[in-house]
């Protein structure tokens, strides 16, 4: 077949593809529904992965290169029913912000950051937020969150010691309770204790949220950790900490000095297992990597669902369409036209209808992607080869369930096919 009668044939095909979707409306919604719910699964679902993996490689950079973090809890999956055998660590005491200022002390360590985060009622004058963001930091918060703090400034080491009450804001919470005021020196009531806003913290809109960088498009308020302890008093029971080497120390010298020092404030003897977790970036990747790994396998089962639907749409389709155009095939057999032939423009047919609903999948794709992004922290978006993957696999549906009519048309009889009424 010469180039110019497959482009003819190609244009042929899709021309009667369109002519086959008019005629059968219903059966043809359904294809397109099904194959549209497959491409919309792969697109929407590898577009927030996508959005959520470059938050949480953004919230990693700014802990910096050789952070870790210090648990109380396990991060790994772990089906915990309260008892001792699956989940002792919930006996384990809590971290506390004199195991971090001994740490802060080791030669190998740079600085410890203790953190916990929790919620809170908000009120300026006639303004009220519930149930927004409120972390606690210790001192040197700032140097694994990544923001800025323009204007105003952070909190310093006496005002953490003695509990003042002082607070920073995000941008949100400042537009919310302040509107277009400078909030800087004013008042606000957090739970009912008044205190005194000294900064306006900027911070991208984060996911990952370890420690404490949730909320980048919630509001958001950073009291110092003693200042929320004494006055709100937040639960640091789940208290986590941020600890960063010294520069030029590597980091598996300065975990094995955290965790020497934590075993001996906490009086453990050799053969005792750690009553704290002490976990390098590396296993919150592997963390992360599971838990994404699940979400690629719900996006294949729905995808895969979506595109059988409408698989079997195409086989009902193209089979009532071999059967109506069955003089047609006859005359066009009788006229010299090959098997290949007659099967390549069927196959066209099918592909086209798959097609039809690829195009669809991404518009609603590309709909739900706009609105992760601009409402969620997850930088969403659609990424050239997961497109690539769901329409390939439009077109291989089209192809796979589209070759049993294809072939059956293509096997006709010429004359028993122009005898057909």
């Amino acid at each position: 077949m010469s180039l110019s009668t497959r482009v003819f044939s190609l244009l042929e095909g899709v021309g009667i593809a369109f002519d086959s979707i008019r005629a059968n409306k219903v059966r043809a919604a359904l294809t397109i529904l099904g194959v549209a719910i497959g491409v919309f699964t792969v697109v929407a679902i590898s577009a927030a992965i996508y959005g959520i993996n470059r938050s949480v490689a953004r919230d990693f950079e700014a802990a910096g290169p050789t952070s870790f973090f210090i648990y109380k809890f396990p991060i790994e999956f772990n089906v915990c029913d309260g008892s001792d055998e699956t989940c002792q660590w919930i006996h384990y005491p809590p971290l506390t912000t004199e195991e971090a200022e001994a740490l802060a002390r080791l030669p190998t360590i740079r600085g410890v950051t203790t953190h916990v985060g929790s919620s809170a009622t908000f009120k300026r004058k006639d303004r009220t937020l519930k149930n927004a963001l409120l972390d606690l930091y210790t001192p040197g918060w700032t140097d694994v969150d990544g923001g800025d703090i323009s204007p105003g400034r952070s909190f310093t080491y006496a005002e953490n010691a003695t509990g003042a009450r002082v607070v920073l804001i995000n941008d949100l919470m400042a537009e919310k309770l302040f509107g277009d005021s400078d909030p800087i020196g004013k008042f606000i009531a957090i739970n009912g204790q008044q205190f005194r806003v000294i900064g306006l913290y900027h911070y991208k809109a984060s996911f990952l949220g370890t420690p404490g960088r949730e909320g980048g498009d919630r509001p958001r308020a950073i009291v110092p950790f003693e200042s929320g302890r004494r006055h709100l008093g937040v639960w640091t029971e789940w208290a986590d900490m941020t600890v960063k080497p010294v520069d030029g120390v590597s980091r598996d010298v300065a975990m094995d000095d955290v965790i020497a020092r934590l075993r001996s404030i906490r009086g453990l003897k050799p053969a005792t297992e750690n009553t704290f977790f002490v976990t390098p970036q590396e296993k919150l990747f592997e963390f992360w990597n599971k838990l994404t790994g699940v979400f690629f396998i719900v996006m294949f089962v729905l995808s895969a669902i979506g595109l059988i639907v409408g698989g079997v749409g195409v086989i009902a389709i193209m089979m009532i369409s071999v059967t109506e155009r069955t003089r047609e095939i006859g005359v066009r057999k009788a006229l010299g036209a090959t098997r290949l032939t007659i099967m390549w423009q069927f196959l066209v047919e099918a592909v086209t209808l798959t097609g039809v609903g690829a195009v669809v999948g991404l518009a609603m794709g590309a709909i739900v992607t706009w609105l992760v992004r601009t409402n969620t922290p997850i930088e969403a978006a659609m990424t050239p080869q997961w497109i690539a993957v769901a329409v390939g696999g439009s077109a291989l549906t089209g192809i796979l369930f589209g070759i049993l009519p294809a072939m059956r048309a293509a096997r006709l009889d010429p004359v028993e096919a122009l005898r057909y009424e």
